[in-house]
């Protein structure tokens, strides 16, 4: 599409008789959940007639994997929509590398950008395992730690490895053992001595171009105007606080906590294949490919990889949503799509405040899920319920295939919500003289009951490849004041289009 118009259609809503009414662009930037159980045709049915509607568009995107077998099924789908050449699969083997710490790396912002990242996935991680803390203190030990490794690096080294700062946590002292001799200690002490040396030059450097302001100045006012005039004085003065004032002074207890949380993470990024397509070579793609209408799937499915591939996506996802945040529309305004199929895994704290935009950005984000619990059990610590349905409220399409689970269930049918349902009544006696009456009265329930979303058909040749769900979209009704219709998808849509 040469020029973007959000209302393009994309899914046909309206019946025969009805007046046309179509599922837009604008529609799909405004976000997508689907829910189905185990079976539903959640996937094979809306999931990929979206997919290959947002392909025939044009859109770019990130595809994220639980199951080995979804590389397979979106090289079928752009082939099906001559997308083929779009498609960046990055896997072992594949020779398409990321190196994210120096994409992280350009621009202002630096360090802040480095810590936005491990930290999201760190906390992400931690969420999942049902190890994360609301309490201040544990984010902000951790948000210091990371920022003063990132800036000692800088410092010494004049860049930022993953292998330097996982050696440099690992090296940290304790003060009652503080010496620059121990072996123990040395990625630190070398680092930090370094960092020294070069600050120490640039002071030089300084006082010789200012020697005669210098020689009027007290000392107070020589350091307010040695750091007014070299940042890096300062930030190694913030270093040294915080390392040999306050971190080496830490209870062990409580210092190991904040170690770990760290260096756990660099540890499983310093492992193949991880370390080799995300820190190792240089970037052979990047997320800003997809405003040019690529498609990059991480192939590096949960189901194999197991914890670092979460970690792995998760940490690309948070890069890519930024960068396609960052973008100028009217510039640029390709819509760009976020597919997570078994969306649970690669939730993390910021998605709320991202979807919240998404739309002016133009990212059509698709989670598919198969209920509620699942975003409950992944979005862990304080007040995970409101986190799950202030994310939710995010999305302004929501699917919902057969399901068993109450919750979901009961969310799906308090969602559509109630209606005004005509009630007949009949009485009859036979006293003396038989009579017989009916009265009618309005009642208020469900318009869809929960335990009507178990009975949906779930496609396979038992029902001729068709899937049954109730599609809710917020925003002007569909038809007659609903803003709910029951769609049937085919399994097989568009599977034919290259044997015509």
């Amino acid at each position: 599409m040469d020029k973007i118009n959000l209302d393009y259609p994309l899914i046909n809503l309206s019946g025969q008789e009805q007046p046309m009414r179509c599922w837009t662009i604008r529609n799909a930037v405004e976000g997508v959940q689907i829910f189905g159980g185990i079976g539903s045709g959640k996937t094979s049915g809306s999931g990929r007639m979206i997919a290959l509607q947002y392909l025939s568009a044009g859109f770019g995107g990130l595809v994220l994997t639980v199951k080995p077998d979804e590389k397979a099924l979106w090289q079928e789908y752009c082939k099906l929509t001559g997308r083929t050449d779009d498609l960046i699969i990055v896997e072992p083997g594949q020779g398409h590398y990321f190196d994210f710490l120096d994409y992280e790396s350009k621009g202002e912002g630096m360090t802040e950008n480095i810590v936005q990242v491990l930290k999201t996935v760190i906390r992400a991680s931690q969420e999942k395992s049902g190890g994360g803390a609301d309490d201040p203190f544990w984010e902000s030990a951790l948000d210091m730690l990371i920022f003063n490794v990132i800036d000692l690096c800088k410092l010494a080294y004049g860049k930022v490895s993953v292998q330097r700062m996982f050696d440099i946590v690992q090296a940290i002292p304790k003060a009652e053992s503080f010496t620059s001799n121990d072996k123990r200690n040395l990625a630190f002490t070398d680092a930090f001595e370094l960092a020294q040396q070069n600050v120490k030059n640039q002071i030089e450097v300084w006082e010789q171009l200012n020697e005669d302001v210098i020689e009027r100045l007290c000392q107070a006012d020589y350091q307010e105007a040695l750091f007014n005039a070299l940042s890096d004085a300062r930030t190694l003065k913030a270093i040294d606080q915080f390392f040999l004032e306050s971190f080496m002074n830490l209870s062990e207890k409580t210092r190991s906590i904040i170690d770990f949380s760290f260096s756990g993470f660099l540890f499983r990024l310093l492992r193949d294949p991880i370390y080799s397509l995300f820190c190792r070579h240089a970037s052979t793609f990047t997320p800003d490919d997809c405003m040019q209408g690529k498609i990059i799937l991480l192939n590096l499915p949960v189901k194999l990889y197991h914890k670092v591939g979460i970690d792995s996506q998760i940490m690309f996802k948070y890069i890519w949503q930024r960068a396609m945040e960052k973008r100028d529309v009217s510039k640029n305004g390709l819509p760009v799509f976020l597919w997570a199929d078994e969306a649970q895994n690669f939730l993390h704290e910021h998605d709320p405040d991202y979807q919240a935009t998404a739309r002016s950005s133009r990212i059509a984000t698709v989670y598919i899920s198969q209920n509620l619990p699942n975003y409950l059990a992944n979005m862990g610590g304080a007040k995970s319920a409101y986190k799950v349905k202030s994310f939710l409220g995010t999305l302004g399409t929501k699917i919902f295939h057969a399901n068993a689970d109450v919750e979901t269930n009961r969310y799906a049918s308090e969602l559509i919500g109630d209606g005004y349902f005509e009630e007949t009544s009949r009485t009859a006696t036979a006293a003396g003289q038989f009579s017989a009456s009916r009265t009618k009265s309005l009642k208020i329930d469900r318009i869809v009951r929960p335990e009507d979303f178990v009975r949906l058909t779930t496609g396979g040749d038992l029902n001729n490849a068709k899937v049954e769900g109730y599609l809710h979209l917020q925003g002007n009704p569909i038809k007659d004041d609903c803003s709910h219709i029951k769609i049937t998808f085919d399994q097989n849509f568009m599977s034919n289009i290259n044997n015509n």
